[in-house]
């Protein structure tokens, strides 16, 4: 809205616009002919709360599509698959009168444990920020809103309201910042919600750095800032920092703390306004779209061809696909009773509702024989509905056991404990496999879950996740063959719990959690120690074979003009057509920080007919190859052999290419106080010590014992101020600044303050 519209409101009025009206709606102002808005909980339905709904109402709320939750579109790894699920968001919220959709969320699986991995799509940033960039631009091209969230170091439930998350500048920047970019600048969403927690001890809601110097001054966010729900703890301080708009409403009590710190002078007057004008500038965005309807059946079936894309086939020992005429049992509740979602905010009545048991039969042409094996309300093993499984396992040739996490098990608010399947469960699958049937596991989870128990009793496992409400029908596509299996894990499945790389901190203690693990999360870690896990990032099995050749690495420019063209041929040699995810890795060099072995810089999912084969073109780009410097605060790339990679996962690489970077490290710059290190570093550093420590002549030494190779490993940490003062140091500490001038000259220089 103009500029003029602001400047008839008074200042209790400017200061409502800031806060909610009530749980779902911003506030109206008629006199000044300001309409309030909706906003609702997605980000994989529309959750469309009746006016007065209940927050947690969610047997209340509107029905609409529930297509496959983050967890699932992760593994999908195609950014048009997942656009064409935000185009679809849009139109039923639209259809719904939901002006801004609150989603995605792109925040990192740090743990496998969070309760909500199940809203998020990976572990890697750069496959997180892709995916919510496609998510959003599908979701505003409808003229809906979306607000990417939870900003930022949300990565745990587990007194999420008040826990600091500790974590330094570099690992932040590289890991938790960085899919928040990505999205914020290529997607340029409406809202950015704030976390609840606390970063570094300052709640998200009231840091200035996050909302305003990163967000705003750095990323060219113009959007209104909306806090998470109930996260505001002091709302001047959060006003002041860069939060726009406090949510739900307060009934007006922090609205009146707003105006008297303006009438006393403790907030700026133009802080609030300019807040205010983003408020109404959002209002005239979200135009209503009364009358609209959506397709509820072609949304279904849209549904259901996403979720056949995102499940991972894990194993398979050529078992599947299933032949339509083969002897097959299915077991396990899950198989009747489909767990499609998480629980918490989130959570959709579906317009309709597939199983899995009802859709197999459905291909099979008659109706499959099913046990439920367990009951969903009791982890323990049930020895009668055990033993009826058993029996029908028994006779048949193959058994699919549907298995996976109780709702109860994963939801917003709390955090898991552990990786395992329930004890009935997997009491059940040990049984079964007993028979001498060819076990076909089909799981059901928000969050992974641990398989190096149970997985040698398979015969094929497919990791079906929450996959909505066409869910059903999707497993039932991938087992019988009608649709060829593309999903990719978009996380690691360990060992154990015991080898994350969180594990000792997480979910931390007496209110603060350290991210001891820095920038070594999921397969960074995996990968760096070259532990075994279950199944690698990037992992899955096809009903074809895929194979790549014809790699070029081509680089132009330098510093930060830099870009490497990288093209390389797939080719299906298969008799199927299929889906191949094309993976690409870097390895950049680095002296003075640690870094992950590879990381995960492009990727592309692409069908192929048998036979067919296609070449793909990458383009990578200087923050590719580079780090954030912890001392410098800025981009930094060392001089080296960098490698790129291609492959199928980040521990199945098909084809490597190597390229020399010329680095855009300074020089660094040595005081009288740097260590013996650094001066020896520096190009002619050594040079003019051992000119200059030189011992008397009758000792017949050429210079210091320290400059020896045995002493100079000893001594390297010391500064040189302190070796000045040793006894045969033969170095005249008035001569340092002087020296210090003759080693630095005049190149572009860096100071290293600390190491």
């Amino acid at each position: 809205m103009a500029d003029h519209v602001l400047a008839r409101l008074t200042l209790a009025e400017r200061a409502s616009l800031t806060s909610g009206e009530s749980l779902w709606r911003t506030q109206a102002i008629e006199r000044a002919g300001i309409p309030s808005i909706t906003l609702s909980d997605g980000p994989h339905g529309v959750r469309r709360q009746p006016d007065g709904g209940d927050h947690l109402g969610v047997g209340h709320s509107l029905p609409a599509t529930c297509f496959p939750p983050a967890v699932a579109l992760g593994s999908s790894w195609d950014a048009t698959l997942v656009r064409t699920v935000g185009e679809a968001l849009g139109r039923e919220a639209r259809a719904m009168d939901v002006q801004v959709l609150l989603g995605p969320g792109v925040n990192i699986k740090r743990s496998p444990l969070c309760g909500r991995n199940f809203e998020y799509f990976s572990e890697d940033p750069r496959l997180s920020g892709v995916l919510g960039a496609a998510l959003v631009l599908g979701i505003q091209a409808q003229g809906v809103g979306a607000a990417v969230k939870h900003f930022a170091a949300n990565n745990q439930e587990t007194d999420r309201l008040r826990v600091s998350a500790e974590v330094d500048e570099r690992t932040l920047r590289e890991i938790y910042l960085s899919a928040f970019q990505h999205v914020v600048t290529v997607a340029r969403p409406w809202m950015v919600m704030s976390a609840y927690n606390r970063l570094n001890g300052v709640y998200t809601s009231e840091h200035r750095w996050l909302l305003t110097e990163v967000l705003r001054e750095e990323w060219d966010f113009r959007g209104v800032v909306v806090s998470d729900w109930g996260a505001v703890d002091d709302r001047v301080a959060a006003l002041r920092a860069g939060l726009d708009l406090e949510m739900p409403t307060s009934g007006g009590g922090t609205d009146a703390s707003l105006v008297a710190a303006a009438e006393t002078g403790a907030l700026d007057p133009a802080l609030l306004d300019v807040s205010a004008q983003r408020v109404l500038d959002l209002v005239g965005k979200a135009v209503p779209y009364p009358g609209e309807s959506f397709d509820a059946e072609a949304h279904h079936r849209l549904a259901r061809e996403v979720a056949g894309q995102c499940a991972v086939l894990l194993k398979n020992e050529g078992v599947l696909p299933l032949r339509p005429e083969a002897s097959v049992a299915v077991v396990g509740e899950l198989a009747r009773s489909p767990r499609y979602q998480g629980a918490g905010s989130s959570q959709i009545v579906p317009t309709r509702l597939d199983d899995v048991v009802s859709e197999m039969s459905a291909l099979a042409g008659r109706e499959l024989a099913f046990a439920p094996g367990y009951r969903l309300d009791d982890q323990e093993r049930n020895p009668a509905l055990e033993e009826e499984a058993v029996r029908l396992a028994g006779n048949a040739e193959v058994t699919v056991v549907c298995v996976g996490l109780p709702g109860e098990e994963e939801s917003e608010g709390y955090d898991r404990t552990h990786l395992d399947l329930p004890a009935g469960q997997l009491a059940l699958l040990e049984a079964v496999a007993a028979t001498g049937t060819r076990v076909v596991v089909v799981l059901s989870n928000g969050g992974v879950v641990r398989v190096a128990g149970w997985d040698h009793l398979t015969a094929a496992v497919l990791e079906g996740w929450l996959l909505g409400q066409a869910g059903g029908g999707a497993i039932a596509d991938i087992l019988y063959g009608v649709a060829n299996p593309s999903g990719r894990l978009a996380e690691t499945i360990p060992l154990r719990l015991e080898d994350t790389a969180s594990y000792l901190n997480f979910p931390g203690e007496l209110g603060t959690v350290r991210y001891a693990e820095g920038v070594f999360v999921g397969y960074r870690y995996h990968d760096a120690i070259g532990g075994e896990v279950s199944y690698p990032f990037g992992h899955g099995l096809s009903y074809t074979e895929f194979a790549y050749d014809e790699l070029d690495v081509r680089v132009r420019g330098e510093g930060e003009e830099m870009v490497v063209k990288v093209s390389a041929r797939v080719t299906n040699v298969g008799e199927r057509a299929g889906r191949e995810v094309v993976q690409v890795y870097v390895a950049a060099p680095s002296a003075n920080v640690r870094r992950p072995e590879r990381e995960l810089r492009a990727f592309q999912k692409v069908a192929l007919a048998p036979g067919e084969s296609t070449t793909l073109r990458f383009t990578l780009a200087f923050g590719d190859f580079a780090y954030f410097h912890p001392v410098r605060r800025l981009w930094t790339i060392e001089p080296g052999a960098a490698t790129v990679h291609v492959g199928a996962s980040s521990r199945d690489l098909r084809l490597s290419g190597t390229l020399e970077l010329p680095g855009t490290l300074p020089r660094v710059v040595v005081t009288p106080d740097s260590p013996l290190a650094d001066w020896i570093a520096v190009p002619g550093g050594l040079e003019v010590l051992r000119r200059e420590m030189r011992p008397p002549a009758e000792t017949g030494q050429p210079h210091s014992r320290f400059l020896n190779d045995s002493a100079l490993r000893m001594a390297a940490s010391v500064p040189l101020r302190r070796l000045a003062r040793f006894p045969g140091a033969y170095l005249d500490p008035e001569r340092l600044e002087t020296l210090a001038a003759e080693v630095n000259g005049g190149a572009d220089q860096l100071v290293i303050e600390s190491r």
